[in-house]
């Protein structure tokens, strides 16, 4: 082994040293953020290039890619939950749930996965539909472990990925913007339906036949009366509002083009290149000022709630990808995505199994799906072409894995809110929803493999 082989060896261990620390100080409860740009200064100094670090932290922290979709959709949230009209939406879809007691297991989850494909967050569907459905599981005697893992699973297993304006999508597409089918409408519509329902349909049916079991062993405790759950009294036009961007980004886009949003409005003309991320920022606020319409009474206080959901945005997912990146960055630079790249040569069957469980495996350390996509991505992309395959396919296997371990993770912000709204340990949700969705990413990828989906 020369000298140049052995400083490369050097640089991989300490790039796995780095990365065990950094899940170890993650699990014992440290700030991710630290935890993560820590860990990439020290394998960037490792491999002697610190700069394209400090180069990627200062980049992702004012891109527009990132900043404008995931902020004006964290905003639109915030004025959804500050006129109620999320909630309307929750009460339209939980009232046939009232009458089928022993549907309440997945028809939770089922609504928390319809909520959030129109409200993208998934931290503001558990904040939308815990208040409704957390005191009608309670009142069927459902354990509060068992209701928060519904939450969970509801609110975070991959509706987003079916709305145009999920940044997941965006990461893809600009990755492969001279694609004829890249576009984040089309991968909505075409791409991610097959991998997400099949995800969807596997972990519901795992879960439920799992909290069967955990119910039988918590029969001894004596169910809580129902505090009360608001209103029941639903106002259809409030209920659809949280739809309005979500149309409007279909309609938009291919593969509809019901009409089409000037350039001019959205865009300078040397600017095309953001085209899409503004637009979905301009969907948001559309819905923002639909909202404040549809409910005069609350619009004074509307744009300072949109700006305040914003800031939440930037301070917690922003950030965490902006540190995911300088992640993926340090270690790419230590030589790991061109291992990947010759593992993947060398045994092409493990392409697919690789592009869903890597995400899967940093989403659930980081607590982050958008930032899985984003740091990660590019290491399948590049041997997905090389082996002839489809690269926005192999986008969309990202994502969902990159979801999975979102869900899955102890430290994400929707496991903490669902915790939290149950008054249980956020590694006591994290674990009852590991076995159904890492069974529904096997399906999905045996699958994907065999040409099913």
């Amino acid at each position: 082994m020369d000298s140049e082989q052995l400083a490369a060896a050097a640089v991989l261990a300490v790039t796995a040293a780095a990365i065990a620390a950094a899940v170890r100080l993650v699990v014992k409860g440290w700030d991710v953020r630290l935890v993560l740009l820590a860990a990439a200064l020290v394998v960037g100094a490792a491999s002697g290039d610190v700069a394209a670090v400090v180069r990627t932290f200062l980049a992702t922290f004012s891109n527009e890619k990132f900043v404008v979709p995931i902020c004006s959709a964290m905003g639109f949230a915030y004025v959804l939950r500050h006129t109620g009209c999320d909630r309307h939406l929750v009460l339209l879809l939980v009232r046939p749930l009232r009458r089928v007691g022993w549907l309440l297991v997945p028809g939770v989850i089922l609504v928390g996965f319809l909520v959030n494909i129109p409200v993208i967050s998934q931290t503001s569907t558990a904040v939308c539909i815990g208040p409704v459905v957390v005191p009608l599981m309670r009142a069927a005697g459902y354990s509060m472990p068992t209701i928060g893992a519904c939450l969970l699973l509801g609110a975070s297993v991959g509706g987003e990925l079916l709305n145009p304006g999920a940044p997941e999508l965006l990461t893809v597409y600009t990755a492969n913007p001279k694609h004829p089918d890249s576009s984040p409408q089309t991968q909505a519509a075409e791409y991610l339906p097959p991998l997400v329902f099949t995800q969807l349909a596997v972990s519901l049916v795992v879960f439920w036949l799992m909290s069967r079991r955990w119910e039988r062993a918590a029969a001894d405790a004596a169910p809580a009366a129902a505090p009360d759950a608001g209103p029941d009294r639903v106002n259809v036009l409030r209920a659809l509002v949280p739809l309005v961007p979500l149309v409007l980004l279909f309609a938009a886009g291919p593969p509809l083009h019901v009409f089409e949003v000037p350039q001019h409005w959205v865009v300078p003309a040397d600017a095309a290149k953001q085209y899409n991320s503004r637009l979905i920022g301009l969907a948001m606020i559309f819905g923002v000022l639909v909202a404040a319409a549809a409910v005069p009474s609350r619009s004074r206080e509307c744009v300072r709630q949109f700006f305040e959901g914003a800031g939440y945005g930037f301070t917690h997912i922003v950030s965490l990808i902006v540190i995911a990146n300088c992640f993926g960055q340090a270690i790419e630079g230590a030589g790991l995505a061109k291992l990947l790249g010759r593992v993947i040569a060398q045994a092409p069957g493990l392409m697919l199994p690789l592009a869903a469980f890597v995400p899967l495996g940093f989403a659930a350390v980081s607590g982050s799906g958008m930032a899985s996509t984003q740091s990660l991505y590019g290491f399948f992309q590049g041997p997905a072409e090389a082996l002839g395959l489809d690269p926005v396919a192999v986008g969309s296997l990202v994502s969902l894995g990159a979801a999975a371990g979102r869900t899955m993770s102890p430290v994400a912000a929707v496991t903490l809110m669902c915790a939290s709204l149950t008054g249980t340990n956020p590694f006591t949700l994290a674990k009852r929803v590991a076995v159904p969705l890492l069974a529904g990413m096997v399906v999905v990828v045996v699958l994907r493999v065999s040409g099913v989906v």
